[in-house]
């Protein structure tokens, strides 16, 4: 049983390594020649720039996106991989699939994403408790914001926030849970309004991709389709 057991595994290793070098392959044979760097530029920004636009632009009678936002991207196959937070999500939000400053888009391409989930918080602090209201003004946005993606993170366990690299080259496991970061601190003080945004994140994250469109609103949000965008390229 160890035999097979090992030969399976050592199977799967190969298979991935396979896939690496296919990888890697594809690319030389895209940057073939400068002509070819130019055109594979050129595709690559043009579906970033139609991400960029979903997450952020009027939709569907949904108002442009704008000020603090949290957001997740979810991979096929690997799921959840980030939660992040932004004050300034008009910006913030274009800028994620292009990469130029942020590191997700370098790790996990958005021509894989599968759906990005955009969560407008501040409407939804109404809904919170009283008490819970005027802590919030109290924190300011971006201490609640660092406050709801803290527990986002803890109640998600994305991949890509649960370790830390390293300067030697390698990883440090993250404990979300017990940090003690100013969000950990401060997400103490807003559980109920972490319970709204749970819920409307449970509720984006599994709408189903709609025919012929690549994003769905919501009064709290939205989520961007960005697989859809393969099928529906005009969506």
């Amino acid at each position: 049983m160890d035999g097979l057991l090992g030969h399976g595994a050592a199977g799967a290793g190969q298979g991935y390594e396979d896939a690496y070098r296919a990888w890697r392959a594809s690319l030389v044979t895209l940057l073939g020649d400068p002509s070819q760097l130019a055109r594979w530029q050129e595709r690559r920004y043009r579906f970033a720039h139609r991400v960029g636009a979903l997450l952020t632009g009027a939709e569907g009678g949904s108002p442009a996106v704008a000020g603090p936002v949290l957001y997740g991207v979810f991979a096929s196959g690997a799921g959840l991989c980030y939660v992040g937070q932004t004050l300034e999500a008009g910006r913030r939000l274009r800028d994620l699939p292009v990469g130029e400053s942020h590191h997700l888009a370098n790790t996990v391409p958005p021509e894989v994403w599968e759906r990005v989930v955009v969560i407008r918080w501040p409407l939804l602090v109404g809904g919170a408790p009283e008490a819970e209201r005027s802590d919030v003004e109290d924190m300011g946005g971006q201490v609640c914001g660092l406050a709801l993606e803290h527990t986002l993170q803890v109640a998600t366990a994305p991949p890509l926030n649960s370790r830390r690299r390293l300067t030697s080259g390698d990883w440090r496991p993250r404990d979300l849970a017990q940090s003690r970061s100013r969000g950990a601190v401060h997400a103490r003080r807003i559980p109920g309004l972490g319970g709204l945004v749970l819920h409307a994140w449970t509720a984006l994250s599994q709408v189903a991709v709609p025919k012929g469109s690549a994003v769905v609103t919501h009064e709290a949000g939205r989520v961007v389709f960005p697989s859809a965008l393969h099928e529906f390229p005009d969506a």
